[in-house]
């Protein structure tokens, strides 16, 4: 017996009706154990999306895409191609989101780096306790796991 004949096919998990009825209302199958942020296009996870499409991007100083950016330019490029507008430099974007808790975090929510009440840098949270950045100079764009306990979360409305 073959892999195939041993795992049901998603249409028919799902019922052939029930996927033909989603795809034709313009929504999408979601393979099962993916988490409910993979569900819905939000613009926060169209954001993580373009952040993660940049990996390997170079980091430059002041750069706003498409090929280079520096960390604010990076969410800035990210949200706007999902239709969101964000200021330009970290700690605006942190005034500019709805503050939420570590615990409520999701991914496609910013996450802003302090020290003191200094926000400096700023990524897009992937989940896992990680997040696409535009980490230095002499670095690209990539998937990382977060270092410190020094983050603040916010969300984009």
């Amino acid at each position: 017996m073959t892999a195939l004949n041993r795992v049901p096919s998603l249409m028919v998990r799902a019922g052939t009706a029930s996927a033909l009825t989603i795809a034709a209302m313009g929504g999408s199958i979601v393979a099962p154990g993916l988490s409910a942020e993979a569900e819905a296009a939000t613009p926060a996870t169209k954001a993580l999306q373009v952040a993660a499409s940049k990996k390997g991007a170079p980091y430059k100083w002041g750069a706003t895409g498409p090929y280079r950016f520096d960390c604010s330019g990076l969410t800035l490029y990210s949200f706007k191609k999902a239709g969101k507008k964000l200021p330009r430099t970290a700690a605006q974007q942190y005034n500019k989101t709805r503050h939420i808790s570590a615990k409520s975090r999701k991914a496609g929510d910013l996450v802003f780096f302090h020290s003191g009440s200094n926000v400096y840098h700023v990524g897009i949270y992937a989940g896992k306790g990680k997040l696409w950045h535009a980490p230095k100079s002499g670095d690209v764009v990539r998937l990382q796991k977060i270092w410190t306990k020094s983050v603040w979360y916010g969300r984009v409305s």
